[in-house]
């Protein structure tokens, strides 16, 4: 059982405007000061979705990136400055959290995930938040995420268009992995990169928001989970669209479950 902390008079001051919401209250924002969450990069995803979740307090953030700062990531990675051209992504992004909120324990891994590395990183974490950028990376967490009964957030934008939804497959019938909705990669041929094809900047705040959102909603178990939809966003048409989705019989990731 996690033994929640007592809360300063600063973090009372703080976190006022959560603890006033009859769904949080001092429990639940005790609950986020002691969460631990995992982010999947540093970049447009990974960057609001950090600073939103530094801003609301989670105790412990973890960031999962092994890309320096290039000047053509300004243009959406704004938790990164000018001034951090060259930077370590995940060191930029330390220093830009402590900015928002010192009480946050960040910590830094300037690794790539990997195989061989994913279930040692992730094992430490109660809620991984996914904003890779490539599909093998999101593939490796779906399953890893899975086996170590991880809440899985992750997000993905190409163009304008988004899309989000939250896996939690071990929890039973009615909640699906990523391998459910898609049984494989596309090969990378057939869906350019943001490099190739071009990502509208701000598209990628909107995602992070929504992760962000749906991450501290998991940790205070309070609303409606996006386990079992797939939300998606088309920001030319200023449109959100729904989509109902289901376990897949013989599913290699959670077909037993």
């Amino acid at each position: 059982m996690t033994v929640l902390p007592d809360m300063t008079e600063t973090q009372i001051r703080r976190y006022a405007r959560h603890i006033v919401l009859p769904e949080i209250g001092g429990i639940g924002q005790s609950r986020l000061i002691a969460a631990r969450v995992l982010v999947i990069g540093a970049g447009g995803l990974g960057g609001p979705t950090l600073q939103y979740l530094a801003a609301a307090g989670i105790g412990t953030l973890g960031v999962i990136d092994d890309d320096t700062v290039d000047l053509s990531n300004l243009q959406r990675q704004i938790i990164h400055r000018t001034a951090d051209i060259g930077t370590p992504k995940a060191d930029s992004a330390r220093r830009a959290l402590a900015d928002i909120n010192p009480e946050v324990t960040v910590q830094a891994h300037r690794e790539r995930l990997t195989a061989a590395n994913a279930e040692r990183l992730i094992a430490g974490y109660d809620i991984v938040a996914d904003g890779s950028d490539n599909f093998a990376t999101r593939y490796l967490l779906n399953d890893t995420c899975y086996r170590l009964r991880k809440i899985l957030v992750s997000a993905a934008i190409l163009r304008f268009d988004g899309q989000i939804s939250t896996y939690k497959a071990w929890q039973g019938a009615s909640h699906p992995c990523l391998r459910c909705i898609f049984p494989a990669a596309p090969s990378e041929d057939a869906v350019p990169s943001c490099a190739q094809a071009g990502v509208l900047g701000a598209l990628a705040g909107t995602l992070g928001a929504l992760q962000a959102t749906e991450v501290v909603k998991e940790i205070l178990g309070v609303g409606r989970s996006l386990s079992g939809r797939l939300l998606t966003y088309d920001a030319l048409d200023a449109s959100f669209e729904e989509m109902a989705v289901a376990k897949r019989p013989g599913c290699p990731t959670c077909g037993a479950a």
